[in-house]
């Protein structure tokens, strides 16, 4: 019964990431290379000078991940709090800078991942945080909070299930 329940939370997930814009998806992929060291994102994912720039920035930001995965505050703890809150809201406030995640959907998918589910409680407050910063444009800020269901920022709990799916790059097969 445990095996099916994963195969089905699995299922979900791989359902929830397809529902995300193409450049959605590309973004969460090469931030999941860059974010867990999986693969080399120059090589996978630079296709510009430009790209490149960007991914090393990246990196550059990136570097608080694991600072951040290892400090992850109990709900309720208030010792340690701003600390941890604004490292994560610099980190979103980057990610959504880049103009690629365009709801807090596709955040929490990509945050799930980049800190475990422990962090779960925290996004919505860092989403609508970074999303409220003056160096998201106006129009580009309205559409990031209103994808914040009240769901979503009023949960009462949240699930501390490890997320199952994990998208990775697939190259595609030449066509002949």
């Amino acid at each position: 019964m445990a095996v099916a329940g994963s195969a089905s939370m699995t299922i979900n997930e791989m359902r929830e990431f397809a529902s995300f814009e193409p450049s959605e998806q590309r973004y969460i992929k090469r931030s999941l290379d860059i974010g867990l060291g999986r693969q080399d994102a120059f090589r996978v994912w630079g296709r510009s000078a430009e790209e490149c720039a960007a991914i090393r920035l990246q990196y550059v930001v990136y570097q608080d991940l694991k600072w951040l995965r290892d400090n992850v505050p109990s709900q309720g703890a208030s010792e340690g709090l701003e600390t941890f809150i604004g490292k994560l809201t610099r980190v979103a406030a980057f990610d959504l800078g880049q103009e690629r995640i365009a709801s807090f959907s596709a955040f929490r998918f990509l945050y799930e991942r980049l800190l475990g589910p422990d962090a779960r409680p925290w996004l919505p407050s860092a989403f609508c945080a970074a999303s409220a910063l003056p160096q998201i444009r106006p129009q580009r800020r309205k559409l990031l909070l209103q994808s914040l269901s009240e769901a979503a920022a009023t949960a009462p709990g949240w699930s501390d299930r490890a997320p199952a799916f994990y998208p990775e790059f697939v190259e595609q097969a030449e066509v002949a």
